[in-house]
């Protein structure tokens, strides 16, 4: 009985030291997966990583993110192409108050008239990008609207499609039947590939919105982009997806800064509001402008500055 009892004991020690070993293995291949998730995000962000001045003229003191200032994004979305600069086919100012819980979101349209500033031209906004990269992008909405822009995130739209593919692909709901560049869109849930939702987010001329029909569905694309690439499916394709963002997003936006707007800012995405610029097309020595009036350029200006908590509004 006593050699019984000795033998069950030493078996159930057997087994205890092999569920330790297989929970061991578990945590090293744990550790060694977060580890390899940890390089390759860090190596993205490094290439992801682009500093611009320090900090905005208009910004007459500095924001704190662990104090939960509001702050601002310029979001630029450029077609360059082999051998082509480009231009910020999409351009979008957001405003950020955890306060109210609460982000201001303005399309601005690429053929916008204003002053380009750094060259003291009118000229289509779209084209600051063309003439003087990010920071002349930057300064020029600062300009127009009157407020400072703390963080730009940009996005090439050519290698758009290296995203959207690194993800599985995008899901969206398409308001709008047409076909562009090869592709054909029905109506209604369509599922799109890398080349497919490029094409998708680029056709303006056929949408009876113009523009604004294009800046709807590149919004679609990147809200698609983002909720896919939370899902748990992605896990696995990590290392292909902070590749594509790495080689087609630019941020001046620090890790550490990321940080803290996830732990502070978070509960802003609660009520996103999206505006439109009012205005009206004009040609002006024979060139096709969106013409803005100064009194809805007042009414932006005051609604930012508020959001910002900003002296002036």
């Amino acid at each position: 009985m006593t050699e019984l009892r000795r033998s069950n004991k030493q078996k159930k020690r057997k087994w205890r030291k092999i569920v330790l070993i297989i929970i061991g293995l578990i945590v090293l291949g744990i550790g060694i997966y977060i580890f390899s998730l940890w390089r390759s995000l860090s190596t993205a962000l490094d290439a992801m990583y682009q500093p611009i001045r320090e900090t905005s003229e208009k910004r007459l003191e500095d924001i704190s993110l662990e104090k939960s200032d509001p702050f601002s994004v310029l979001l630029l979305g450029v077609d360059e192409r082999e051998g082509d600069r480009g231009r910020s086919d999409t351009m979008i100012v957001l405003t950020v108050n955890p306060n109210t819980e609460s982000i201001e979101m303005i399309s601005i349209p690429r053929d916008m008239r204003t002053e380009i500033i750094g060259r003291g031209t009118l000229d289509k906004i779209n084209h600051a990008y063309a003439f003087g990269g990010v920071e002349m992008s930057i300064d020029t909405v600062e300009h127009f609207f009157d407020i400072p822009i703390d963080y730009f995130i940009q996005v090439n739209m050519e290698g758009f499609k290296e995203i959207v593919d690194a993800v599985g692909g995008v899901t969206v709901e398409n308001d709008l039947e047409f076909s562009y560049g090869g592709d054909h869109f029905e109506k209604g849930t369509i599922t799109l590939n890398g080349d497919e939702a490029l094409n998708f987010a680029r056709m303006r001329k056929e949408d009876p919105r113009g523009d604004f029909g294009r800046q709807l569905r590149q919004r679609q694309i990147i809200e698609a982009i983002i909720k896919e690439g939370a899902s748990l499916k992605t896990l696995t394709n990590y290392s292909e997806i902070f590749t594509a963002l790495g080689n087609n997003v630019k941020t001046n936006l620090t890790f550490n800064e990321m940080v803290k707007i996830q732990k502070h800012y978070k509960n802003a995405a609660k009520d996103i509001e999206q505006h439109q610029i009012k205005g009206s097309g004009a040609m002006i020595d024979g060139i096709y402008y969106y013409v803005v009036p100064d009194e809805e350029r007042q009414a932006l200006q005051n609604l930012l500055k508020e959001h910002l908590e900003i002296d002036g509004a």
